[in-house]
């Protein structure tokens, strides 16, 4: 008898290793795509003009979300996604970090990811999953803020928020030379190869060798493209004439097609152009002959960007990894309007340094921005850009797919936060939130996970009453079921916030606050009680 008394003993352990250690079936790999400053009308899938035949079908096999919310600039929206909570408690009230001695002297403006909040890459790769990430960070220069500090195995990243596409041509004399990090240590970029490519080859090569083992993974591709400057490759060049028509037309075209394609509702009502813009009417031949050419290879990247998934998309399903993956693509912020060729200081380093005459536009050596008209193109349902707490600035295009994972499909207009992402990941994983227990350090998580709502066991994420504010750079946002406060112009001050009802007005053209007061006063008491509650520190406003 004794014999047999050892094969239940032997079971029983197999049984428990299998409990412990779930086989990688049973939990997704994920895989996390952020386009940057991408505009929210630029998408096929979205109404948009430009090809995007990858993310178009990824689209129509999985959601399509209209009503997705970050912040208004890179590095905060970054902090947020990795945090599960709002840019201030994750050391981002400022991109950049504290500008002054008061900021300085305060919680919220660190310039990293702050300990008081844990980066789930950091829980998943505790909980057994493999953790990669190619592309841009913007969290911190120093080691101990690195990409492999916060919780990823493998990384290649720019550690700060900009750089040419070829080379590691920095933006000013005091950040000449943009920095990379390789699994945290810093390396050179291998000049003359494109950024969108190479961050794909090293994504897929972290992935391929990391699968020998079967642990799953979760994958963070951080494109730069197609933030400024607008560089695209050579063979790329089929946009060539598109644009003849001009911003604003382009706008108008844009805004029309999204209401063609069910983005926005039929009813919407075009915002008005920003005064600072000069009608295309006006510009001189040669002015729309370079404007054109900036909106050319602005399309021309995101296609790029396009192919480049598809690439990562085939790799995945070559590997055999693609049918239990959860794919997430969304943009950081609004379209991205800067131009450092001509904005003081960036501009006293890179002009010398560039050529932007038409017939160099585009190559490593060139230094374009498309600048706020075509933005406002990007943008054409909504108010201002990026950079602004208007939905200009804080809506982007969200999309999510993985038969296995996601069983609702189609267009759907529930309101989310890039704050939900953190938790629906670690919810599929399997993993808990420490700060969720009440830890003296750690902050609890703002996000609400979106597992049932992907499921379809729950048609919503956050009910009516649930708030979402945000402060970063002198603007501030503030939404409550239809209602939502923000300032258009800065420094910041409380008496500057307007009302909109983003149901009847998503482009922000009416302020409110004269003609329902109560609900005025009511949101203004809300947003006061969302500052204290999340020890969001502001800065006293001076005009």
């Amino acid at each position: 008898m004794r014999p047999h008394r050892v094969i239940p003993v032997l079971l029983l352990a197999c049984v428990a290793v299998s409990a412990f250690a779930q086989p990688p079936a049973s939990l997704p790999n994920i895989l996390l795509i952020v386009a940057d400053d991408l505009g929210y009308a630029d998408l096929g899938c979205y109404g948009g003009d430009i090809r995007t035949p990858t993310l178009d079908k990824l689209a129509s096999e999985g959601l399509l979300l209209t009503n997705f919310h970050t912040a208004p600039s890179c590095a905060p929206t970054r902090a947020m996604l990795l945090s599960g909570n709002n840019n201030h408690a994750a050391g981002m009230g400022r991109q950049g970090g504290a500008r002054n001695d008061w900021e300085a002297s305060q919680p919220g403006y660190e310039g990293y990811l702050s300990d008081r909040v844990i980066p789930f890459p950091q829980l998943l790769s505790d909980a057994g999953y493999h953790t990669y990430t190619a592309g841009k960070w913007h969290l911190g220069k120093k080691p101990e803020n690195s990409p492999k500090a916060k919780g990823f195995e493998r990384s290649f990243s720019l550690l700060q928020g900009a750089s040419n596409h070829y080379n590691n041509t920095g933006l000013i004399s005091a950040d000449s030379v943009s920095l990379y990090s390789a699994d945290g240590k810093l390396v050179d970029y291998p000049t003359g190869r494109y950024s969108t490519e190479f961050y794909t080859e090293r994504l897929m090569e972290f992935i391929r060798e990391g699968k020998r083992d079967g642990k799953p993974f979760f994958a963070f591709a951080a494109y730069t493209s197609p933030h400024w400057p607008l560089q695209a490759p050579a063979a790329n060049d089929r946009y060539r004439g598109r644009y003849e028509m001009g911003y604003d037309s382009l706008r108008v075209l844009r805004f029309e097609s999204l209401k063609k394609a069910g983005i926005i509702p039929k009813d919407s009502k075009l915002p008005p152009q920003l005064e600072s813009i000069k009608p295309w009417s006006s510009l001189t031949a040669e002015e729309r002959k370079t404007e054109s050419r900036k909106m050319e290879l602005y399309a021309a990247m995101v296609d790029h960007l396009d192919e480049q998934l598809k690439k990562l998309v085939d790799f995945l399903k070559k590997e055999r990894l693609y049918d239990n993956t959860i794919i997430v693509f969304m943009s950081d912020n609004g379209a991205g309007a800067e131009d450092f060729f001509v904005q003081r200081p960036y501009a006293d380093f890179i002009a010398p340094r560039h050529d932007n005459r038409y017939e160099n536009m585009g190559k490593p050596n060139s230094f374009v921005s498309y600048g706020p008209p075509w933005a406002k193109a990007g943008a054409a349902p909504f108010s201002h850009h990026k950079g602004y707490a208007t939905e200009g600035g804080t809506r982007a295009p969200l999309i999510i797919a993985g038969e296995k994972w996601v069983n609702r499909r189609g267009i759907r207009h529930e309101f989310l936060t890039v704050m939900d992402l953190a938790p629906t990941f670690l919810e599929l994983a399997g993993v808990v939130y420490p700060g969720n227990r009440g830890t003296a350090t750690t902050r609890p998580m703002l996000g609400s996970s979106l597992r049932s709502y992907l499921d379809g066991s729950s048609t919503a994420v956050h009910d009516s009453t649930y708030v979402f504010g945000l402060w970063s750079g002198g603007y501030a946002g503030f939404w409550r079921g239809r209602w939502k406060l923000a300032n258009k112009s800065i420094p910041y001050r409380e008496d500057r916030m307007q009302l909109f009802d983003l149901v009847s007005d998503p482009g922000e053209t009416t302020d409110l606050s004269a003609k329902r007061p109560a609900t005025y006063q009511a949101m203004v008491e809300a947003w006061r009680q969302y500052l204290q509650a999340h020890d969001i520190r502001l800065p006293a406003a001076k005009d």
